[in-house]
């Protein structure tokens, strides 16, 4: 089973703002953001509903990272090990 490296603390990730060049902020899993029950779901059911048709079968985990200053938000793909 693998496991996501940012979720798990093994890994912190460094991206900065485009706009304001501050680190930004992991906000963790879209998926939390969908669903407010959905942490009680096993992963590849929360995964078939991420709105990302390739993270259940490549073991892709989607985070959300935000800029406290702007409000700038991106999605990145971590790859699980």
């Amino acid at each position: 089973m693998a496991v996501c490296p940012l979720c798990n603390g093994l890994h912190e990730v460094e991206k900065y703002c485009r706009k304001c060049h501050i680190l930004l902020n992991d906000e963790g899993k879209v998926s939390d953001y969908l669903d407010p029950y959905g942490h009680y779901n096993d992963e590849e059911t929360v995964k078939m509903g991420d709105g990302y048709p390739y993270t259940a079968a490549n073991e892709i985990c989607p985070h959300l990272l935000t800029c406290t200053e702007c409000g700038y938000d991106q999605v990145i793909f971590i790859q699980q090990r």
